[in-house]
């Protein structure tokens, strides 16, 4: 049968369908109207009759004989040439990569379940790529411990004056109000015993062992880790990363070393000073409420609670501030380059420096309570 004119169209000849006309973009309304009224058997489908083919009306044809059909083109419509065949058989395979497999039915049970060891996945991850970053900053420290000429004293000050010198307000502030505020739950509850004067005691082994060093190092994780984070992040953001290494300079021994030394040397003296806000807030509260002078608070501290209490807390204070150092910084050269990801890996090292820390301090309670310390 002679070709026909444009538009495109279904001939019905018996049990048989032809395509005739111009199945192109220009007739693609057309052509979408004429196939939702007949379903082909492409073994009874014509398609020697289409006049011009391209691959809008290649798609409407495997619509209308379905996207598997349309890709095995070269078994039923042999008669077409081969370059017509090809047409067909790629916007076939493409019409079935485009749908893929249906998805299964699954209870909800099964997805919550996928979620949550999506996440055990992730968080396994996470850990092992810590890891792998604190022995890259270990290695680090050993291998520039050695060249004095590769230190980098005036970052290292810097980053003290940030890290510790600008945060010293606000954790003295934080730990006075926190011992006031444990003075009072203890004087609250001890007054029921008759035991008041153990408020000294409760103020004292709280600050000195978990208190002092578990407040400074929350404090720095919200303050300092995200500044570290947004930091470097900003960096890799811009690229300057890549400059850095472009002419030498390992961004490692730049930024990360000179961060993670100032924050091992600013935890330690901002405990001390949380212990001594903390008591002093305990200790006014006392003096106020309880009528315990300032004498008598300090001679029940120096003859009642040891100095061990003092060192146990002091020792904590470097592994909780290396490990914060480390997760800001790890956080900061993860960022992907888009400031949404510098928000994102600016609040992750927030959340994970502080559950890091309590993590740690529970296990050294823990331990330390088994030995007995």
């Amino acid at each position: 049968m002679p070709n026909t004119a444009t538009p495109g169209d279904l001939i019905k000849n018996g049990d048989n369908l032809m395509a005739v006309g111009d199945w192109t973009l220009a007739n693609y309304q057309r052509l979408c109207r004429v196939i939702t009224t007949n379903k082909a058997n492409p073994q009874r489908l014509d398609l020697s009759g289409i006049g011009t083919l391209d691959t809008c009306g290649a798609e409407v044809l495997g619509r209308l004989v379905g996207a598997e059909q349309l890709e095995a083109v070269d078994h039923w419509a042999i008669e077409l040439p081969a370059s017509r065949r090809a047409l067909l058989r790629t916007v076939g395979e493409a019409m079935n990569n485009m749908a893929g497999p249906a998805p299964a039915e699954t209870h909800r049970l099964l997805h919550w379940l996928d979620d949550l060891g999506a996440h055990v996945v992730a968080l396994c991850q996470q850990q092992i790529m810590l890891l792998g970053f604190i022995g890259q900053v270990l290695t680090g420290f050993a291998t520039t411990a050695w060249r004095p000429s590769r230190w980098r004293i005036t970052s290292v000050v810097a980053q003290l004056q940030q890290t510790g010198l600008n945060a010293l307000p606000i954790v003295a502030l934080l730990t006075f109000m926190v011992g006031a505020v444990v003075a009072f739950l203890g004087a609250t509850v001890l007054t029921d015993f008759g035991a008041t004067i153990y408020t000294v005691n409760l103020v004292a082994f709280a600050f000195l062992r978990e208190f002092g060093v578990l407040l400074a190092a929350i404090m720095l994780a919200g303050r300092t880790a995200s500044a570290f984070t947004a930091q470097i992040g900003s960096m890799k953001a811009n690229e300057e990363l890549d400059a850095l290494s472009s002419i030498g300079l390992p961004p490692m021994e730049l930024l990360v070393l000179p961060r993670v030394l100032a924050m091992i040397i600013a935890l330690p003296i901002l405990t001390f000073v949380g212990i001594l806000c903390g008591l002093l807030g305990g200790a006014l509260v006392c003096l106020v409420a309880l009528d315990i002078s300032l004498l008598q608070f300090a001679t029940i501290l120096s003859s009642e609670i040891g100095v061990t209490n003092y060192i146990v807390g002091i020792a904590k204070a470097p592994l909780f501030a290396f490990v914060v150092a480390v997760i800001g910084c790890l956080e900061g050269f993860k960022v992907s380059g888009s400031a949404q990801s510098v928000g994102e890996h600016t609040t992750s090292s927030v959340v994970q420096s502080i559950f890091m820390v309590i993590l740690i301090d529970a296990l050294a309670a823990l331990f330390l309570m088994e030995m007995g310390w």
